[in-house]
């Protein structure tokens, strides 16, 4: 692997505008019940998202990653890519209308050896400002893993879960048209979101995964949904295991005074998901 501590403190800036359009799709697209001009924590995902050419992007969907001076992200060459996880906090609301203005900062990479082979770490911290107010702060890490070809396990027993421990609970299935909208969302062209011969055939797959932040802005949402609009203070989450498209997601949650303990687990009662909030 090279050397990519030059990267360390690389810089990318971003622009936007939180459009009553974007706003009413985000809010259609997780059946959220927040009415008015105040954004549901989790908008951040949505605005100031990569806008790389059709013809710059890669055979995963994502953009390549090419060792040139104006690159922002390290050319890491493993082929499988996920976000792993993020710390996220939350400032000040963002509200209709408001410009948006985003910073990024590579801070840190870390190359490690784990039962999967070489994995490398890319964590990097995103400032958000909305007209010219700093709302959400964020600590993001990205996996970088090498190809498979061990195909995935078949899709676990359905179970009834017990989800007697917490407080809140709301189950789904996260649907294809769910996974299409949140892609669309975020310009997220990764194909294991919505090209299932290629999640399956290529990242060995047993379907198509639902997105990480997509997972962690419905558990925002069911936080909303308990305990009001822009409650939460911080949220960090830790993708455990890949939720997967038609296959049954379980999002909990118990408040310990000005704790939330949060998690999302499958139809087998896997972890999916972990996260921790405080109000």
């Amino acid at each position: 692997m090279s050397n990519w501590q030059d990267w360390i403190g690389r810089q990318q800036t971003a622009d936007d505008v939180l459009t009553p359009g974007l706003l009413t799709r985000f809010r259609a697209t997780i059946d959220s019940a927040e009415t008015g001009a105040t954004a549901p924590q989790g908008i951040h995902w949505c605005l100031c998202v990569p806008d790389a050419a059709t013809a710059q992007l890669g055979e995963d969907g994502h953009p390549r990653r090419d060792e040139t001076p104006d690159s922002f992200l390290p050319p890491v060459p493993l082929p499988r890519r996920m976000w792993a996880s993020s710390k996220v906090t939350f400032l000040a609301p963002i509200t209709q209308g408001a410009a948006i203005a985003r910073t990024s900062t590579v801070a840190s990479v870390k190359e490690k050896t784990g039962s999967t082979g070489t994995l490398v770490f890319v964590e990097v911290d995103h400032v958000t400002r909305a007209d010219g107010v700093i709302a959400v702060e964020e600590r993001q890490t990205i996996v970088y893993r090498e190809a498979t070809t061990t195909p995935a396990a078949p899709a676990p027993a359905e179970a009834d879960v017990d989800l007697s421990d917490w407080g809140w609970h709301r189950s789904l299935r996260p649907a294809e048209p769910l996974l299409f909208r949140y892609s669309a969302l975020t310009f997220n062209s990764h194909r294991i979101h919505y090209d299932r011969p290629y999640a399956v055939e290529e990242e060995c797959y047993r379907g198509l995964v639902v997105h990480g932040p997509l997972t962690a802005t419905l558990l925002l949402d069911l936080a909303a949904r308990e305990l009001g609009a822009n409650a939460l203070k911080s949220f960090a989450f830790r993708g455990v295991s890949p939720a997967i498209a038609g296959e049954p997601l379980h999002l909990v949650a118990k408040r310990e005074g000005d704790v939330v303990a949060m998690s999302a687990l499958g139809g087998d009662g896997r972890i999916v998901m972990s996260a921790e909030a405080s109000l």
